[in-house]
């Protein structure tokens, strides 16, 4: 299996682009990934796209096609990916995949979604399609209500974090106060979050990730060419995992460890060679605030029941041992869900370059991304790690 490479990223701002169409987004993210790819449009050979729901959102379905006559890449093969919030994880894979069996040497990676110019009671609803529409949103259930559901029974397991919570939105804020591309750079407390709106308990509005519209492309290429291209920008994949669980909440074994989390995980250590340990950064789904709290602990960074406690002592601050969502993540860079498993790859991406201006890091060689789509019925994984100096 050949090894392939990151050589291109582009993306939108996050937000309400009321001025930007599905079309104007893909044209920005995609040409700005082409240029700093630094290659010919021609010498990409398929194109991959992420989107969840533009047919509810926008009434625009076959996205494939769609991005490719926008970006003018002629008659390559085109694909649209869709995994709830993971869509952009996966078309993502399927490139990496299609390049690392030989059938290309270059492909373009995107994810679209444009969802802030609905009421909030339809973005609901479309949002809603990704749990069982039988036997959970038809009784009601939002995805709100579903992780609040995880919240409580993280709470009666392992004790109350809710302080803790607070403390994870408030860093999420922090980083993305030093991100141009954030929705929301606005800097909050702990009694912000705490005396927010409520929304389903535990939550308030400040545990609960953005409605955005937004853009990310990426391309790829074997590693070889892109040694050959520019070897101190290139960033490696080094490990890809992908597992899934059921779609209900109420058929997992287990609320307070995602066991999609911990297999794509075990996929994605084992593919790379690396281990928890090894990873210096982490871009993670932080749909609202208590995944960030489990999601830790199930990609084996603090043991179960710790990652409140890791969190109030500072380690996944930016300048902690392991820094996450130094982009603001789904909290506060924001969350147009069919891109943004491709925005965390463009954070580490940007990072794993030293390219991170204001939110750069110090020590950034190897990165991770977690992508998880629905109540974690779907989970990507992937591994990176930065060029030469």
């Amino acid at each position: 299996m050949r090894s392939v490479s990151i050589i291109g990223i582009g993306e939108t701002r996050f937000g309400r682009l009321k001025d930007y169409s599905l079309r104007q987004m893909i044209e920005e993210a995609g040409k700005k990934a082409i240029a700093d790819a630094g290659i010919e449009k021609e010498k990409l050979e398929a194109l991959y796209i992420g989107n969840y729901n533009g047919s509810f959102f926008c009434g625009q379905s076959h996205m494939g096609p769609l991005a490719s006559e926008v970006l003018e890449l002629g008659n390559i093969p085109s694909m649209r990916t869709e995994g709830a919030c993971a869509s952009g994880s996966l078309a993502f894979r399927q490139g990496m995949i299609a390049i690392a069996s030989g059938i290309y040497d270059m492909v373009i990676i995107g994810g679209v979604e444009k969802m802030t110019h609905d009421s909030t009671e339809r973005v609901t609803e479309g949002i809603a399609s990704a749990a069982d529409s039988l036997l959970e949103v038809g009784i009601g259930a939002t995805f709100p209500s579903l992780f609040a559901l995880i919240a409580n029974r993280y709470f009666h397991e392992y004790g109350d974090v809710r302080e803790a919570m607070a403390v994870a939105a408030v860093q999420n804020h922090a980083n993305a106060y030093l991100n141009p591309d954030a929705q929301l750079r606005k800097l909050i407390t702990v009694d912000d979050v705490k005396n927010g709106l409520p929304v389903a308990d535990p939550f308030t509005v400040y545990d609960c990730s953005l409605v955005s519209d937004g853009a990310v492309f990426i391309v790829l290429a074997a590693s070889d060419i892109a040694e050959k291209l520019n070897p101190k920008r290139a960033v490696k994949i080094l490990g890809s995992g992908h597992a899934g669980d059921t779609l209900t909440t109420y058929g997992k074994k287990s609320l307070t460890t995602l066991a999609a989390t911990v297999k794509a995980a075990d996929q994605a250590y084992k593919m790379s060679g690396k281990s928890a340990k090894e990873i210096d950064l982490v871009e993670l789904h932080d749909c609202f605030t208590i995944t960030q709290v489990i999601s830790m602990e199930d990609l084996g960074f603090f043991e179960k029941g710790k990652g409140g406690q890791a969190v109030l002592d500072g380690k996944t601050a930016r300048t902690g041992e392991i820094p996450v969502n130094l982009s603001g993540g789904l909290k506060a860079k924001g969350h147009p869900i069919g891109a943004t498993g491709l925005s965390q790859i463009y954070e580490l991406v940007t990072q794993l370059r030293g390219e991170g201006g204001e939110r750069q890091i110090d020590k950034a060689r190897i990165g991770l991304a977690h992508n998880l789509g629905g109540t974690a019925g779907t989970c990507v994984i992937h591994v990176l790690e930065g060029g030469k100096k």
